[in-house]
């Protein structure tokens, strides 16, 4: 469990108060807050920095975020009203990272693939509002080019107006490695089938020393690359993440983001950055005794915050995820750059297998509308893609 205690939270609101805050930060960390504030990003050596900042320097640096985000975005925090679709737990991957997944001949395993299923998820969901469904599943060794389009053709054909969020770049490999199809010919019939948006998920860590422990099994740096450059000039917009607190290093944290910027500066079509904090407890990688530390809460914050700074205009929305975190990180994070608290999700699994349900499954969009307004900002009800659909006063 991610915490963070009372004298680190009246530091954190002091801090927001205080205007001055650059002259009670060290000479190192001082002149890459300023530059950051002036528009200037800082370089990868910086984010190291930035990245394991501790003390009154970390405090200084989510004051600069939160100064900068209300700069670029206002006071504006959106969500987003989604259900999720993990429609099956069988997968072959055998990732270190993951508690989530499961063989076939388990007793854990599920899945399903049928209309009346889908049907009954969207429509008890129906009366909050939903305007997206997220895909996620696992990698099914069984699973057919046809049945990833008869996932799309079943959603639009249930609510040809809900926007599809699924099939990370992992997906898509998994159906080039089927078919030997070229990414953009699968990308082009998913489309053609309903599909919206593709989760940038899959990341984990940019950097292939890490994924060879990681998850070796998985697509590579540059190929998970590829994919998403492929469908950013496919029109087909994606979300940006990265999975953090296990083995990598600072400087593999910075080398992702840096790996970010540069295709975003390239394609423009991440619509967001999501930073997921691991959650160890019951995965592979802690059972074997590889995770370096658990992750603390100023670490979370300072990848927050590191982000506004670096991305800037780039990528204009960073997300805090209440399912990893809890609603009161949920809102430290709002307090250090972020602008976004996600979905209602309606249905989660990946997280919940490994840290037990700690924060549940779902939230209502009334919970996240107060707790937004606990901290003064505007709840504003958004797209998938950001398009503004409802602002609470």
């Amino acid at each position: 469990m991610i915490t963070i205690n009372k004298k680190d939270l009246r530091v954190v609101k002091s801090f927001r108060e205080e205007e001055n805050y650059l002259n009670f930060v060290s000479v190192d960390i001082r002149p890459i807050l300023k530059r950051a504030l002036e528009g200037e990003r800082p370089t990868l050596e910086e984010l190291e920095i930035l990245l394991k900042t501790k003390g009154r320097d970390a405090f200084a640096l989510y004051q600069a975020a939160d100064e900068l985000r209300e700069r670029l975005v206002g006071n504006d925090v959106s969500f987003v009203i989604n259900r999720n679709l993990n429609f099956t737990n069988i997968c072959y991957k055998g990732c270190r990272f993951c508690a989530f997944s499961a063989p076939k001949n388990s007793r854990r395993a599920y899945f399903y693939l049928d209309e009346e299923t889908f049907r009954q998820k969207i429509e008890e969901v129906k009366p909050f509002g939903i305007t997206e469904v997220c895909v996620q599943a696992g990698i099914h060794p069984d699973l057919t080019f046809e049945d990833y389009l008869n996932v799309l053709r079943i959603i639009k054909k249930i609510d040809p107006n809900i926007h599809i969020h699924a099939y990370s770049p992992e997906e898509i490999m998994d159906i080039h490695r089927k078919t030997e199809l070229p990414f953009e010919d699968i990308l082009k019939e998913l489309k053609n089938a309903g599909l919206d948006s593709l989760p940038g998920t899959a990341a984990e860590i940019l950097v292939d020393e890490v994924r060879a422990i990681l998850c070796p099994e998985k697509i590579t740096t540059e190929t998970w690359i590829e994919i998403i450059r492929t469908a950013h000039h496919m029109s087909i917009p994606t979300t940006s993440t990265i999975m953090f607190g296990h083995i990598e290093s600072f400087k593999h944290r910075a080398l992702h983001l840096k790996r970010l910027l540069e295709l975003q500066l390239d394609t423009g079509g991440f619509t967001e950055f999501v930073p997921l904090p691991f959650v160890h407890q019951n995965t592979p990688l802690n059972r074997q005794g590889l995770v370096t530390h658990a992750i603390d809460a100023l670490e979370v914050l300072n990848m927050y915050a590191t982000a506004r700074l670096y991305f800037q205009e780039a990528i204009p929305n960073i997300q805090v995820s209440w399912v990893k975190l809890g609603w009161r990180m949920m809102q430290m994070g709002l307090m250090a750059g972020c602008n976004d608290v996600g979905g209602t999700l309606f249905e989660e699994h990946i997280t919940s297998a490994a840290n037990d349900g700690e924060f549940g499954d779902h939230m209502y969009p009334s919970e996240l509308v107060t707790m937004i307004k606990q901290l003064g900002r505007i709840p504003v009800q958004r797209s998938t893609v950001y398009q503004i659909l409802k602002r609470f006063s």
